[in-house]
């Protein structure tokens, strides 16, 4: 069975990753600070098909669940990971990290981290902070402390650019 999937990856492009399958659910963290990042709650993709791709993302049959329906220890387990997923990447402001969670064991796996996450009334990032009692009045004016914080510390370390 590989080696025709094999071949067609090949056809388009140099580079081909080959991953093993897990039947899981897509689990949501928003992460928002600059050197003390905080976690959101967490919260689940519900996809209309096999698969969470641009047509299930933006087609309208796809869900959210915030809250996700997780046990608690999964929960803090996928929070505790968002954040030191942000801190690896040194990244500052917001992150959403998605995390695949098995079905049959819950074991938890990061799948990306996106440092611009959507920002819609309908993205799952400002929907987390909603949730986690953060209006997105609120959310805004965080963001723009964070930046202008972390601005303001690179001024302080000489990395800020010059003026033209």
């Amino acid at each position: 069975e590989i080696g025709p999937a094999l071949v067609e990856a090949a056809a388009h492009d140099r580079r081909i990753v080959v991953e093993q399958g897990i039947d899981a659910r897509e689990i949501e963290c928003g992460v928002l600070g600059n050197d003390h990042p905080q976690a959101s709650v967490v919260g689940e993709v519900l996809s209309s098909s096999g698969f969470y791709d641009f047509q299930a993302k933006y087609d309208g049959s796809s869900g959210l669940q915030i809250p996700a329906q997780v046990p608690a220890a999964v929960s803090e387990e996928i929070r505790d990971c968002a954040v030191r997923a942000f801190r690896a990447v040194d990244a500052a402001g917001m992150a959403r990290v998605d995390f695949f969670v098995e079905r049959s064991t819950s074991r938890v796996y990061i799948n990306e981290i996106n440092t611009i996450p959507g920002f819609t009334q309908f993205s799952m990032f400002p929907l987390l902070w909603q949730a986690s009692g953060v209006g997105f009045s609120a959310l805004c004016e965080r963001l723009i402390d964070l930046a202008l914080a972390r601005h303001g510390e690179r001024n302080r370390a000489g990395q800020g650019e010059s003026p033209s």
